[in-house]
């Protein structure tokens, strides 16, 4: 309150008649503090905020409105020049006053005092309400619950042992207890006693083909006998804690000769010690697992960080310490050379059935970290292609590479043979798991007429995206082909596939694609993927209609396409080219330039040359004023055309000048663009989300009275009867999926903006959505899963998921190139919980690119800003009048580019939004709520300040800002020039 304020007593001391009040005051001293909160709560509306001022409660309405001083529930203020007063001042009054700007002039007791606005005090009537004996209820629909969303692509079985007919050999029960231990999996069977194997061992003859060893005698035997004991007693001996007894006791339990259990050969020099006290070294961890030939381990790396993955482990470590330092190297070499021994001799004979059974996978590069094979392979399950290669642990043999090279020249020969033989399953099978070569194996069926096993081979191996497209669409699977190539956004790539080999199906594939994009709304791409196919130009007719009618530079290049590419078309585009051409709006500059460059895209006829010289001309003009960058490469490209009339033009061109005009986005010298917007800028609706259209059109969502699209001179183009509270706009600006809670679901309609149509489309489950979409594709989250949405089908189906991603998804952010999302992973117990982003790479399908856990945050974030490519900011907002601020987590992108400098500032920040080359931070004092746009380097390039409640609710592109609230204010700023553009709703 002013202190000099105390001796000014006005002359009326309330206004009289009817008057504009902003405001209400009500007094408890008069009416009781129940009756003056029941009349502050009877008055409030939604936007309305309760002030303490002068021991009452001062109700500051939304908008003014006009009321009876004798009817008012209670006393009325006026708005007079930024101040509130209660009693009309004459002006020395207000002089001697001298209110600043926001106060409260109130007269009480024959006094006028003034209240600045830093002296009131916000009060929440919410806390008025004694709500302690309510019970939430949880709200559900009436009527069914929706189904749950059915996936477009099942995954696909593996192909079973009766695909390759009954040429295919049975499979032994030891065959298949090897198969399993190779692929590193646990299969419990009946192990046999110690003795029993080695009674076994000595009833076998020496030609059997189980022989492992040189023929010999009874040394031979025991050592076969002892080898193979180790082979099976290992993996239950291992079952238990790496560290235990049972490790320790088999592992002293073997010989101690020195020189003779090195792997190699080295020999003693001197003392050496026991072997179990090098066990116990060697268990502690020593960073290479292995001994010196002097049996001294070397001194840990101290420089080596503990918890990184790329160590070998315990269990490694102990395997090589016993191959270097114990006769386990030795029956292991042993072992593995007569393993591999027979192996050559199986090939040689001719027995290529029981060497299939028993060969040993090669794979492209062999893994530095695979585990130590303690053992040998075993035999094979079946001779079949797994689809989805090998799992679990690979082995490796301690053979060097001509060993290797040898094998795969007899893997080689013997596909040779097979494929002589008409053996094609048995062959596909050498390529794809003995050699490693899919892509190979993949031509190769398809070669021989196996599409179906092809296909399934492409898919279940990740071979590239088109090419599996490619062999289900020759597999006659034309569904799945086309919903793998959505999926991925392969199909120019499959085209290119097709045209190599099969004409025919790639110009079908072509038209498939072409329909794709039209459902899509992409009309100018599915004009181009279609045009090549002479014969379907007929169904591009009706896509270029469409294109021109939603306008935009996508529609004048379709309007050139129209003019010069069908046969009555230029006389159809004769009118559409001539208001474009002779508009000379600044607005419509992108549009020409688009025609222009169309128009060279196109061949030399009349039709073309009589539109040239009039697109000059437009050209030039654009280019007087300086409305866009200089198009001189344009006009001299035109210039340059071998046309008679424009070589009568040419002579009377100027040559063209650099232009002076800057792009605002490099203006970064330029004083910030200032926008404030009062009170009596509010609307009739309110406004819950909205964002810019191309052609400078705004899509607006008012809630249950639906949705709105205003034209660039803030006329109304469209009403949809559709209730709307969310929007996801299309890339291409012409459709929309409005989005509306309904109980536990949201309800989901279509939005065609060109044909100004809505649509119901569903009710779905909805936890997080991507804020755009690319006209099929919408990227969503339900609890744990991401799923990418087919929003081309009557029921929502996915196209893509990501079950089980360990917690909750807060937000979602996607572009043509990049997806990401934040999950929030609850920590019980804790007094923080974890995020961690998802980065994914659309192109070829989307690819898990990386997963990185944010700094920690206590408690959940208030604000969170994501960017396509995984730029992220996080923060809680400080509640607690005078605490400081915390720097909010940060993290940078996955591409390589310029980014934002994050701030460690301590700032009262309580909301960001984050583009690739902008920023928008909010801050609020009071009523002021003011969101501010900074640039990559950090420069201030616009302010926009909202007083008044509730808050400004910011949505950020690279190519617009907009920021509104639910009092109806609406302005958004072009991110290319500067403009501010206020959009008005009655």
């Amino acid at each position: 309150m002013s202190p000099a304020s105390g001796a000014v007593s006005p002359r009326a001391h309330v206004h009289r008649g009817t008057v504009v009040a902003a405001a209400w005051w009500f007094h408890p001293g008069t009416l009781g503090e129940a009756e003056a909160r029941r009349r502050v709560l009877a008055a409030w509306r939604p936007g309305a905020t309760v002030w303490a001022l002068a021991g009452g409660h001062l109700l500051k309405l939304t908008a003014p409105c006009r009321s009876a001083v004798e009817a008012a529930p209670g006393l009325p203020l006026v708005l007079e020049s930024g101040v509130l007063t209660s009693a009309p001042l004459s002006a020395k009054e207000r002089e001697r006053l001298a209110p600043p700007a926001g106060a409260v002039v109130l007269v009480h007791a024959g006094v006028a005092r003034v209240y600045a606005p830093g002296e009131l005090r916000q009060v929440d009537p919410g806390a008025w309400l004694d709500v302690s004996q309510w019970r939430r209820v949880q709200v559900k629909g009436l009527g069914a619950p929706p189904p749950p969303m059915q996936s477009a692509l099942e995954p696909l079985p593996p192909p079973t042992r009766e695909w390759f007919g009954p040429k295919v050999p049975t499979l032994a029960p030891e065959a298949e207890r090897m198969l399993a231990r190779m692929a590193g999996k646990e299969v419990p069977v009946a192990r046999e006693g110690f003795f029993a194997r080695l009674r076994r061992a000595f009833s076998k003859k020496p030609g059997e083909a189980t022989r492992t060893v040189r023929r010999g005698g009874l040394s031979a035997r025991l050592r076969r006998a002892f080898s193979a004991w180790l082979e099976n007693a290992s993996p239950g001996l291992m079952r238990v804690r790496r560290e235990g007894a049972l490790s320790l006791l088999w592992s002293a339990f073997s010989p101690g000769a020195s020189g003779s259990g090195s792997a190699s050969g080295g020999s003693d020099t001197g003392a050496r010690a026991g072997w179990f006290s090098r066990l116990l070294a060697g268990m502690r961890g020593r960073g290479n697992g292995t001994a010196s030939r002097q049996g001294s381990l070397p001194a840990p790396d101290a420089s080596a960080r503990p918890s990184e993955p790329e160590g070998p482990g315990a269990l490694e470590q102990l395997k090589a310490w016993m191959l270097q330092n114990t006769p386990l190297g030795r029956l292991v070499g042993q072992r593995q050379g007569d393993y591999l021994r027979r192996l050559f001799e199986l090939f040689e004979e001719g027995k290529l059935d029981e060497a299939l059974r028993h060969a040993i996978p090669l794979g492209k590069d062999l893994d530095e970290r695979a585990k130590l094979a303690l053992g040998v392979p075993g035999p094979r399950e079946e001779l079949r292609i797994q689809p989805h290669g090998r799992s679990g642990a690979a082995q490796v043999f301690a053979s060097g590479p001509d060993v290797l090279a040898a094998l795969r020249e007899r893997y080689r020969e013997t596909f040779r043979r097979l494929e002589r033989e008409g053996r094609i399953d048995e062959a596909a099978f050498v390529l794809a798991e003995l050699l490693d070569a899919t892509e190979e194996a993949v031509s190769f069926l398809e070669r021989h007429g196996r599409l179906q096993l092809a296909a399934e081979l492409a898919e279940g191996r990740n071979l590239p995206a088109s090419l599996v497209v490619r062999q289900w669409f020759l597999a006659k699977d034309v569904a799945r082909a086309v919903a793998i190539a959505r999926r991925s956004g392969v199909f120019a790539d499959a085209v290119l596939r097709l045209e190599k080999t099969h004409p025919a199906e790639a110009q079908t594939l072509r038209v498939l694609w072409a329909e794709s994009l039209a459902e899509a709304g992409d009309w100018a791409r599915a004009v181009d993927a279609v045009w090549p196919v002479t014969s379907a130009r007929h169904i591009a007719r009706a896509w270029v209609d469409r294109g021109i009618q939603a306008g935009g530079e996508s529609g004048a290049k379709l309007l050139a396409r129209l003019a010069l590419g069908f046969p009555d078309g230029f006389g159809a585009a004769r009118e559409d080219v001539q208001d474009l051409l002779s508009d000379d709006a600044p607005a419509r500059a992108p549009d020409r330039l688009a025609f222009a460059t169309e128009l060279l895209r196109e061949d030399a006829t009349r039709a073309r040359d009589a539109l040239v010289v009039p697109t000059v001309r437009a050209l030039m003009r654009d280019e007087a004023a300086d409305v866009l960058p200089s198009n001189a490469r344009l006009l001299q490209q035109l210039r340059a055309l071998k046309a008679p009339a424009v070589a009568a033009l040419r002579t009377d061109l100027p040559t063209p000048r650099p232009s002076l005009r800057r792009p605002w986005t490099e203006a970064n010298d330029l004083p910030p663009v200032r926008v404030w917007m009062d009170r009596n800028d509010a609307g009739a609706h309110a406004v819950h989300d909205a964002v810019v259209l191309p052609g400078r059109r705004v899509l607006l969502a008012l809630g249950e009275a639906g949705a709105r699209l205003v034209g660039p001179d803030g006329r109304t183009l469209a009403n949809f009867d559709v209730p709307a509270f969310s929007l996801v706009v299309s890339t291409q600006g012409n459709r929309a999926l409005a989005l509306a809670r309904r109980g536990d679901l949201w309800r989901l309609s279509r939005l065609d903006l060109v044909e100004r149509r809505a649509t119901r489309w569903c009710d779905a489950e909805l936890d997080a959505w991507a804020p755009t979409y690319d006209g099929e594709r919408w990227f969503t989250a339900v609890r744990d899963t991401v799923s990418m949405v087919d929003t081309l089908a009557a029921e929502p189906r996915s196209l893509w998921r990501v079950p089980q991603v360990g917690g909750t998804v807060l937000k979602l952010a996607v572009d043509a190139q990049h997806l990401s999302f934040i999950v929030l992973h609850l920590s019980p117990g804790q007094d923080f919980e974890r995020l961690e982003r998802w980065s994914y790479v659309l192109a070829e399908g989307p690819t898990l690119r990386g997963r990185t856990n944010m700094p920690e945050l206590v408690g959940t974030p208030d604000a969170l800003a994501l960017t396509p490519d995984g730029e992220a900011v996080a923060g809680r907002i400080a509640v607690s009048k005078g605490a400081e601020p915390e720097p909010w987590p940060y993290l940078a992108p996955i591409a390589v580019r310029r980014f934002h400098i994050p701030s460690h500032k301590g700032e009262e920040r309580v909301g960001m939004a984050l583009a690739l080359a902008w920023s928008v931070t909010r801050f609020q004092k009071g009523e002021l709520h003011t969101a501010v746009l900074r640039d990559l380097a950090g420069h201030v390039r616009a302010t926009v300040e909202f007083s008044g409640t509730p808050p400004q609710v910011v949505r950020l592109t690279e190519e617009w800002c907009a920021v509104h609230d639910l009092f109806g204010r609406v302005v958004w700023l072009d991110l290319s020039s500067g403009e501010v553009h206020r959009v008005p709703v009655v």
